[in-house]
């Protein structure tokens, strides 16, 4: 092997390790109200956040195939672990979830970053966290809202009432809720901070959502009945454009048909 040779694949070698670490490196900060916040951060490109789901954590986007094809494909992915969640810290208090407190986590990050601008993808609940951001960070200039719909602009949304009061423990679950608790149990998660993270749940309504001015794709499984209309979501939002996948709700974001629509997405705009 000549030396221009051992000298290319040693490059390559170091880079493949050095890759390889930083999937496996949690990174920490202090948000807005001193509480810790851990994230993953990986890939060179443009920045990208990514928000997990309930009775989840940032560790979940390594399942995928989206996070996967992001970086290969030249961006930035960051993931954090929302506040209660993960390895960020778990305050049992409930005024630590209160007032848009993980929408804030996020824009502290970004803060943290020094990003001037990102784009960010969210599912199920991630992606009620993204859409109230997206009313309040104006650094983000595309965003994916993954496995969601319209439900979630109402405050008195009966399912996240019915979620609230079964991992509170304020009633005895309910056929709706009975697998959500009994999975939150079997993994060991708090169900005290699930209850508050449903009680505080950010709320964007129609209006809110009507002032986004940025391109949006609304992705959803074609047999996901989870959270209403996401047709009805599209209609909300103006320069938002809607996907149907095959897939249903715990699965779709995994998929490879689901990182095609959100890569051709970002590409196209």
């Amino acid at each position: 092997m000549n030396k221009k040779r051992y000298y290319i694949v040693a490059i390559v070698l170091l880079l493949t390790l050095q890759v390889h670490a930083q999937k496996d490196s949690v990174h920490y900060f202090q948000s807005q109200d001193g509480i810790k916040i851990a994230f993953t951060d990986v890939g060179i490109g443009p920045p990208i956040i990514l928000l997990h789901g309930f009775i989840n954590s940032g560790s979940s986007w390594n399942k995928s195939v989206v996070k996967e094809q992001l970086v290969a494909q030249g961006y930035r992915v960051i993931a954090p672990d929302l506040r209660g969640n993960g390895n960020s810290e778990q305050p049992e208090k409930s005024v630590a979830y209160q007032n848009d407190a993980e929408v804030k986590d996020v824009m502290a990050l970004a803060n943290h970053l020094k990003l001037e601008n990102y784009m960010a993808l969210g599912y199920s609940r991630g992606s009620i966290v993204l859409a109230k951001l997206l009313t309040l960070d104006d650094r983000i200039h595309k965003a994916i809202i993954g496995g969601m719909g319209s439900d979630f602009t109402d405050p008195n949304w009966d399912r996240r009432i019915a979620f609230a009061n079964a991992f509170s423990g304020r009633a005895e679950p309910t056929e709706l809720t009975r697998g959500a608790v009994t999975y939150a149990k079997s993994i060991g998660a708090n169900l005290k901070i699930l209850g508050f993270l449903q009680d505080y749940q950010p709320v964007s309504s129609a209006t809110e959502l009507g002032a986004i001015r940025i391109p949006i794709l609304i992705v959803c499984g074609d047999e996901d009945l989870d959270n209403g209309s996401p047709e009805a979501l599209q209609k909300m939002i103006p320069q938002s454009r809607l996907t149907l996948v095959k897939g249903d709700h715990n699965n779709t974001y995994k998929q490879a048909n689901f990182a095609a629509a959100v890569l051709a997405f970002l590409r196209s705009h």
